[in-house]
Order: structure tokens, then C-alpha cells, then sequence
């Protein structure tokens, strides 16, 4: 898999699919098989990847599609007036939960590449009314925002499907202000993937063919300037990833991962 442009379409297109279907079923827990036609229970998924019914209450229904490994708000702290970004924003749900934290005077931003996700979420936005939430079209890796001008990054099974992390590091560092942090959870590789597993675009658009070793991810941190960098594995990830690809033991070469890091 040389052709980056390749990968990043195969990836579009996948995800494209799932913002079409929203949550009336088909989405996926960033499943290889993620776009078929089989219902799923979001509010179980959902629920299994740390949210709880609480957040799943008064939420416009297109924007949880059970997407992500984790709950990156359970872990970001929020608090009031603080600005938040979303890397891979999708149909809008975990920045609809930080819009309940930061409140009237926060400002939640989310990310997509995706055109159909970011119309979904903007529609999403439309039937909410809230005034301090925007969704923009572009790419992690180099972020339609200014520098150092937010408070808080937050992201869901997000930055595996980069194929420059290093370069979304450095991005999210260069927006950050002063003392501003990261909070994310992502699909990180704990073994060698099998060949066959990294040139297969399928298991890429499903967030495990683009999984980085731990430390290659903690080195990239580093690199971009970030400190205070802690990595810890959910206590359920095999749980989660066994029901992405079941009787493919993925969980034996990939784990879902809780990232923080701060901006000196």
C-alpha cells in the first residue's frame, strides 16, 4: 500500500458510506466490515466503549453511530469556556458532548475529511441551535485552524487512519495554546501486524492496519513537543476489538489506547 492518495480515497469512501446510513444501522466500532448491511446496537457499542446513558440523552440521533475504541471526553476534563477540537469529528457526537461541559461560552470545533460527515454533522448542528459549535472539511494533518488558539484536542479512533502521524502531532501542538492538552483514544499496535493485515485497505478504513507501536507514537509526541505523556490501555479493549473483526484475533496485535499529553 505505497499510493498514500489511494489509501486516503479507499478511507473516504468508507467512511462516506457510514455518514449516509447515520444511525440507522450498518455503522461500524471502526469494523474492517463496517459498511455492511447488518444492524447494529449503538446504545450498546456505545455504552461498551465508555459512554454512559447519561450521554447518550438528548443528543441529535444522526450523530452517534457507534464509531471510536473509547470515550475521549470521559478522560479531557472540560471545563467551562474552554475551546475544544475534534480530530475525525464524524457525525458530531463527542463534540456535542463537550458543548455540555464547556457550555454557552466554550466553542466546540470539529475536523472531518469526510464531505458526507460533515454535512450530517452540520445538519445535526441545525436541529441542535447551539451557536458555538462548528464543523470544518479538512485534513488532521494540516488543520483549518489557527495557531494556538485552542484549548483542548480531543479524538476517537481517529489518528490510526493518518498516514502522517507524525505530522497530525505537529499540528495539533502547533493549535494548542500554551498549556493546552491533548486527550484521545486510538488503536495502538502491542505486536508485529501480519503482512497480509498491513496491505489489506479494508483493515485500514477499520482502524487496525494503521495502528503505530506505542513508543513509535510516544516518540512522535515527543518530537512534536509535547510532555507529560501518558498512555494507558482501556481494560476492555479486547472486548471492543474482538467485535470489529471476530475469529481474527486482531486483539492479539492491537489495543485500544487512552493518550494525554500537555503543551508546555
Amino acid at each position: 500500500m505505497n499510493n498514500k492518495e489511494e489509501i486516503r480515497e479507499h478511507i473516504r469512501k468508507n467512511y462516506a458510506k457510514v455518514a449516509l446510513k447515520g444511525a440507522k444501522g450498518g455503522g461500524c466500532c471502526c469494523s474492517s466490515d463496517c459498511c455492511n448491511d447488518n444492524a447494529m446496537d449503538i446504545k450498546e457499542s456505545s455504552i461498551n466503549l465508555g459512554y454512559s446513558e447519561k450521554d447518550l440523552i438528548n443528543i441529535p440521533i444522526d450523530a452517534n453511530m457507534g464509531l471510536g475504541c473509547g470515550n475521549p471526553i470521559a478522560i479531557a476534563a472540560l471545563k467551562e469556556e474552554e475551546v475544544v477540537l475534534d480530530l475525525g469529528s464524524g457525525g458530531g457526537f463527542d463534540c456535542f458532548l463537550a458543548r455540555r461541559q464547556v457550555g454557552e461560552n466554550g466553542c466546540v470545533i470539529g475536523v472531518d475529511m469526510t464531505p458526507e460527515m460533515i454535512k450530517l454533522s452540520r445538519n445535526n448542528l441545525q436541529k441542535s441551535g447551539y451557536t458555538n459549535m462548528e464543523f470544518r472539511l479538512g485534513e488532521i494533518e494540516n488543520l483549518p485552524v489557527v495557531d494556538a488558539s485552542i484549548d483542548v484536542i480531543i479524538s476517537n479512533c481517529v489518528i490510526n487512519l493518518s498516514l502522517e502521524k507524525e505530522k497530525v502531532f505537529k499540528e495539533a501542538y502547533r493549535v494548542l495554546k500554551s498549556g493546552g492538552r491533548l486527550s484521545i483514544s486510538d488503536v495502538l499496535a502491542t505486536a508485529e501486524l501480519p503482512q497480509h493485515v498491513k496491505e489489506d485497505l479494508s483493515m485500514m478504513a477499520g482502524c487496525i492496519a494503521g495502528a503505530e507501536y506505542i513508543e513509535t507514537i510516544r516518540a512522535m509526541l515527543e518530537n512534536a513537543g509535547f510532555c507529560d505523556i501518558e498512555m494507558s490501555p482501556k481494560d476492555n479493549s479486547k472486548e471492543i476489538l474482538k467485535s470489529w473483526a471476530p475469529g481474527k484475533n486482531v486483539e492479539d496485535f492491537v489495543a485500544s489506547y487512552i493518550i494525554e499529553a500537555k503543551k508546555q
